[in-house]
């Protein structure tokens, strides 16, 4: 197991968060209201008592903004997992999921990484 240079990692969060915010930003300008309407139960919005439209609307996009957000972070993060185990354990992404065994026996989980 090689040593890990954490200036390699903070290098690689410079130049691949911007990837992160761009991704935000293209989903926010692709958003439409009938994407986001035709995916809710207008009945649960009744039993939460969310009564007016402005309630209503924003409830519906801070949700699909959070989901989003959580999955394109998700795949971000899967990105400096896979640089930060190929630096490492000069593992690569192969699609299988496996387990990483280092000299020390600790088993590390990788998903979706091999060696």
């Amino acid at each position: 197991m090689k040593k890990l240079n954490l200036k390699d990692v903070s290098q690689y969060v410079e130049q691949n968060i911007g990837t992160f915010h761009q991704k935000r930003i293209s989903g926010l300008n692709a958003l439409k209201l009938k994407r986001v309407l035709g995916k809710k139960n207008p009945y649960l919005f009744k039993a939460k008592y969310v009564l007016t439209a402005q309630d209503i609307i924003k409830s519906l996009t801070d949700a699909f903004i959070s989901s989003q957000e959580e999955t394109i972070f998700g795949d971000w993060l899967e990105g400096l997992a896979i640089f930060i185990n190929s630096k490492v354990y000069r593992g690569r992404k192969s699609g299988i999921p496996c387990n990483i065994m280092a000299k020390t026996n600790t088993k590390v989980k990788c998903p979706t990484l091999s060696l």
